[in-house]
């Protein structure tokens, strides 16, 4: 192997919660670099969130929402001798991670309230009651793992 693996970066935690999760939902919804956009429409959303969720602290209804969302087997497609066959395999903990923030971004823009901030806090809190279309994609994918469990034995 000629080339390095680039190293890892160290995210820096965010200003008001103090946590690195945040940071790096923050930098995944942000379009065209505008950070600080993306920043103040998750702060409203967490302000959503605890409006609307008194008995449960905002940001880790956040927390719960991701960790709700995070996948634990994946198919990956590999060819066999001319076929190709979808193949289960587990999922590393940074893809999981990667996968739920971006399946939360996703689902909550295709949503139909009227601003981002409500969509993406509608998107949380469902995914929080383990309920709402991130979680629905994650279920998919573990189905279509389970569906193609005969194949597991050309895992590599």
């Amino acid at each position: 192997m000629r080339k390095k693996r680039a190293p890892k970066r160290h995210i820096l935690p965010d200003p008001k919660y103090k946590n690195v999760l945040v940071t790096k939902f923050v930098n995944n919804m942000m379009l065209d670099g505008k950070k600080a956009v993306a920043e103040k429409i998750f702060y409203n959303a967490i302000d959503i969130i605890a409006d609307k969720m008194q008995e449960e602290d905002a940001i880790n209804v956040f927390i719960q929402a991701v960790e709700n969302t995070k996948p634990l087997l994946e198919v990956r497609s590999r060819r066999v001798g001319g076929a190709t066959y979808q193949v289960p395999v587990d999922v590393r903990p940074a893809r999981k991670q990667a996968l739920a923030l971006r399946w939360l971004i996703d689902f909550s823009r295709k949503r139909n309230e009227k601003t981002m901030a409500e969509r993406l806090a509608a998107e949380l809190m469902a995914a929080f009651k383990k309920e709402g279309a991130s979680i629905k994609k994650r279920e998919d994918t573990h189905k279509m793992a389970e569906a193609n469990k005969a194949f597991a034995h050309f895992k590599w």
